[in-house]
């Protein structure tokens, strides 16, 4: 039930960023507050699951629900930004894209070692991202307990390469 709602919401945009692509908006979601409160709980109730100390979610989509999640769970969130959007000391991971690479960064204190962490985003696609985020929580000595996304397209297979990290997946739509 929550899929189907969560399909008929998303608008498909065809050629976006790039021809050839069809980028999965998820913006429509949050002009329904039932809809988002709803995909908030389906995460919680998941990440209630892996005794969590800490989420994390991906700039920048990855902060709509993370900041929500984390609330409910009364856990610090913690900001997986693009390189040089933090002020303070940070720690990096590089990780490919199909035109080049990217880096990611998180403070260096704001992950308590050994922390049980859930890395959260709006799509699972090729892995790329969310396997730089969890190589990101092991250099900073804590455990990835699991990933939730909104979206995962599972023909890219994204999921095989986060597997290696926790097998505590939680998408809630499949394409």
């Amino acid at each position: 039930m929550l899929e189907k709602q969560i399909k008929a919401a998303i608008r498909d945009v065809p050629d976006f960023p790039k021809k050839g692509i069809i980028f999965k908006d998820i913006t429509p979601i949050f002009l329904d507050a039932s809809l988002s409160k709803a995909i908030t709980d389906a995460f919680v109730e998941h990440a209630r699951t892996l005794n969590i100390d800490v989420v994390c979610g991906l700039e920048s989509r990855g902060f709509l629900f993370g900041v929500g999640i984390a609330q409910a769970l009364n856990v610090p969130f913690v900001l997986l930004r693009k390189k040089g959007k933090l002020p303070r000391a940070t720690i990096e991971q590089s990780y490919d894209l199909e035109y080049g690479q990217a880096i990611i960064e998180a403070h260096l204190d704001d992950i308590p070692r050994s922390s049980r962490v859930l890395i959260h985003d709006d799509l699972l696609a090729t892995g790329g991202t969310a396997v730089a985020a969890a190589e990101l929580i092991q250099k900073l000595d804590a455990k990835v307990a699991g990933f939730s996304f909104l979206v995962e397209l599972s023909f890219l297979k994204g999921s095989e390469k986060t597997k290696l990290y926790s097998s505590n997946i939680k998408s809630l739509v499949l394409y």
